[in-house]
């Protein structure tokens, strides 16, 4: 399954957008502070206050989506990112290039505060998107600090039926594009206390990580 995952390539459309992580992480900064003033998030004040300290790669969200789903999963992060103010986020397609897929599925879900199942169509056709899905529930499940950070949604165009989704993620709350509750379900499950607890663990992580190099 690996050497087939890692001959897997995007379109090229998106090859601007494929940059290195920390040139998507320095692009979604520079955005977050130059619209920010136009969001009505409920959390605003505390975006503002911690833009400086997530500028360097914690994602408050990465979207995992089916190869054919790429610009659904685009739509789906313009949406959070600016309607919610729910920023910086990423979808998988924008990992760094060159990297076994393996390896950018592992920085996406450790990197990110919430990690959003894109539920179409397209997803049972991909045994990748049922291997990502899975990953992401394990690390939920065994990782305390991951606690419930897995969001399966079903989009508006080309959603997964309900009586096709699999069973481990009914379990789960699944967010529902053309809900009316929609608004109030995205407010509800991207809460900032849960976003700040992630952060302080990645952040000591990072520390530790660092201070072998220092020594």
């Amino acid at each position: 399954m690996g050497n087939n995952i890692s001959r897997r390539i995007y379109p090229s459309f998106l090859k601007n957008r494929m940059k290195p992580k920390c040139a998507s992480r320095n692009e979604h900064h520079f955005n977050r502070n130059t619209t920010l003033e136009n969001c009505s998030h409920s959390s605003i004040q505390d975006i503002n206050a911690s833009s400086d300290e997530s500028e360097d790669g914690f994602y408050r969200f990465v979207i995992l989506h089916a190869e054919e789903d790429i610009e659904e999963a685009i739509r789906v992060q313009d949406l959070l990112q600016n309607e919610y103010c729910i920023k910086p986020g990423i979808i998988f397609a924008e990992m760094p290039s060159g990297r076994h897929l393996l390896e950018n599925l592992t920085d996406a879900i450790n990197d990110s505060a919430w990690i959003i199942i894109l539920l179409t169509e397209n997803f049972l056709r991909d045994l990748w998107c049922e291997f990502q899905s899975y990953t992401s529930l394990l690390g939920a499940l065994t990782i305390p600090h991951k606690h419930n950070s897995v969001i399966p949604m079903r989009p508006r165009n080309r959603p997964l039926p309900w009586e096709r989704t699999p069973f481990i993620l009914q379990c789960v709350n699944i967010l529902q594009e053309d809900s009316p509750g929609f608004s109030v379900q995205v407010k509800k499950t991207f809460q900032e206390a849960q976003y700040r607890q992630q952060e302080k663990v990645w952040r000591y992580g990072r520390k530790k990580e660092v201070a072998p190099q220092i020594l």
